[in-house]
């Protein structure tokens, strides 16, 4: 059985990291600002993780606050609904790192203009390439909050994300609720609809970016790239208070790269409470290249990936 190993280490990009491995996945979190786990893959393999290296500031509406709000890629912590200035307050200050049996909590800084404090925690299994991911937010000022946590993970350019659609027998009665930004077409050729899956192409040709968000309610999406599928699981809360007309699950993509976003409910969070939602990802290796970009993907990628999908 192999062992989860924590190791600090300097990233010629970003600085003071962690490194935790258990032979089978490795996983790299910044401890200098954030947290962000800015690389994950099969051991020996390519990064799956999108990382912005120019570390460049977003746009000037978007820095409100005494610092520049730097994304750095990878995985993150945020709030929803999407908001500014809220969801934009930096983290650009180091993090507090508790190592953990398989794993280690990445607390990050209090938040001064939002009274919170958020944190990402990571554990290992021994023996499977599977990863423990439970992303919280604590209210530490003196009212209450109404929020949600929502974790972000930004993935590298060149891939194909499958995600399966609801199929629960509602009668006459509607099974699927989709929602849109302003900004998305609906013609736009990296994604297609399916009878069980919908499938979405990053594009590195394409400058328009592409969101939408649905009841993804068996839980699951999987993200196909670089020789590797990285799978990110959860459990939606059938009919829960959801953010974004109730979304459970968001996807995003633009000419850098493509986003899974899990959401938790909509709670009013009282001073001193926390929440969270948690998620499992799991790295599966030596995956054929797949030519095709439509539903055939889905199938084949969803063989793969069934012995790690929600029971």
């Amino acid at each position: 059985m192999a062992k989860v190993t924590t190791e600090k280490f300097a990233d010629a990009q970003f600085g003071n990291c962690v490194k935790i491995t258990n032979g089978l996945v490795e996983l790299h979190v910044t401890v200098d600002y954030g947290p962000r786990v800015i690389y994950c893959s099969c051991v020996g393999m390519d990064n799956m993780f999108f990382q912005d290296t120019t570390k460049a500031p977003l746009d000037k509406k978007y820095n409100v606050y005494d610092d520049q709000i730097i994304l750095y890629g990878g995985h993150r912590v945020w709030i929803s609904p999407e908001v500014v200035p809220r969801c934009y307050h930096p983290d650009n200050v180091p993090v507090t790192v508790e190592n953990l049996p398989n794993g280690a909590k990445f607390l990050g800084a209090v938040e001064k203009h939002n009274q919170i404090q958020k944190s990402i925690t990571i554990t290992l299994a021994e023996d499977s390439p599977k990863v423990k991911v439970v992303n919280a937010i604590q209210n530490v000022g003196l009212w209450d909050i109404e929020m949600a946590v929502w974790g972000i993970t930004m993935l590298a350019a060149g891939g194909i994300e499958v995600m399966p659609m609801p199929d629960r027998n509602t009668g006459l009665l509607p099974n699927r609720n989709f929602t849109f930004w302003d900004y998305t077409n609906l013609g736009d050729s990296r994604i297609k609809f399916g009878k069980e899956y919908l499938t979405l192409l990053q594009d590195s040709t394409q400058e328009q970016p592409f969101k939408l968000g649905y009841n993804n309610e068996k839980g699951w999406a999987a993200y196909l790239n670089k020789d590797q599928i990285f799978l990110k699981t959860f459990s939606p809360v059938l009919g829960g208070n959801y953010p974004d007309n109730g979304c459970c699950f968001e996807t995003y993509t633009n000419a850098k790269m493509i986003e899974m976003e899990t959401l938790g409910e909509i709670k009013t969070v009282a001073p001193g409470e926390t929440i969270e939602i948690s998620e499992e990802w799991a790295l599966i290796n030596k995956v054929e290249a797949l030519d095709a970009k439509d539903v055939e993907v889905a199938i084949k990628l969803n063989s793969s990936v069934s012995a790690f999908l929600p029971k």
